[in-house]
C-alpha cells in the first residue's frame, strides 16, 4: 500500500513517494515510524519499492553489499536485477512463486527508479520499462496517474507533477499518506 511516482520533464527526472506503512488494516503513520521514507539511493539512482514492508530493508541490505550494479538504462537494470534475484532467494529467503503457470520466478516486488539516464519501473518478473513522461506504482497509482495526466501538460516542472500525483494518492487511497519524499536528478540526455 503506497504511492510512488516517477516523472520526466525537460532536463529533470523526479521520484516521489508517500510515507505510510500498512500491515493489513493497521496503519503505521509516519509520526510513529523512525524511517518512513520509501526511497533509497544507490550510486546516483533513487529507488522506490512497493509491496511488502520487508522489501525495502532486504533491498537496502543487498544494495549495501553489492557494488557495481548499473541502473542506467533498461538493459543494465535488467541485468542488475537478474544478478540480484539469486541473492534474494538464497540470502533473503524470497519465495519466488506467484502463480503455478508463471513463466519466470518472481522477485515479489515492484520498483521505480529515477537517475540521470531516465525514469524506469521494474516489475516482479524483472520486466523493465523506460518511461518518457511519467508512471506510478502502488495502491494509489490510479489516482496518481490521473493527476499526472491532468497536470503534466501545463506544469512548470517534473516536481510539480510528482507532488500533485502523491497528493492525489494521499487524498483518495487508504494506503497512502503524506508527508511525501521527493528527489530530483538532472538528466544527462533530455
Amino acid at each position: 500500500m503506497t504511492t510512488i511516482v516517477v516523472v520526466r520533464k525537460g532536463e529533470e527526472a523526479v521520484i516521489a513517494s508517500d510515507s505510510l506503512t500498512t500491515f493489513g488494516s493497521t496503519r503505521l503513520a509516519p509520526a510513529y515510524d523512525r524511517s518512513p521514507h520509501k526511497i533509497v539511493e544507490y550510486n546516483g539512482s533513487f529507488i522506490g519499492v512497493a509491496g511488502s514492508a520487508a522489501h525495502q530493508l532486504v533491498l537496502e541490505n543487498l544494495l549495501a553489499r553489492t557494488k557495481g550494479l548499473d541502473l542506467n538504462g533498461k538493459t543494465a537494470i535488467y541485468e542488475s536485477f537478474r544478478k540480484l534475484h539469486p541473492m534474494l532467494k538464497d540470502e533473503a529467503f524470497l519465495n519466488p512463486k506467484e502463480e503455478d503457470d508463471d513463466p519466470y520466478e518472481s522477485s515479489q516486488m515492484t520498483l521505480m527508479i529515477a537517475n540521470p539516464s531516465g525514469i524506469f519501473a521494474v516489475y516482479s518478473m524483472r520486466e523493465v520499462f523506460d518511461f518518457d513522461r511519467f508512471w506510478a506504482i502502488g495502491s494509489g497509482r490510479d489516482f496518481a496517474l490521473g493527476a499526472m495526466f491532468t497536470t503534466y501538460p501545463k506544469a512548470k516542472s517534473a516536481a510539480a507533477v510528482a507532488e500533485a500525483a502523491v497528493t492525489a494518492g494521499a487524498e483518495f487511497d487508504t494506503g497512502t499518506a503524506l508527508p511525501m519524499a521527493l528527489h530530483t536528478v538532472k538528466l544527462t540526455a533530455a
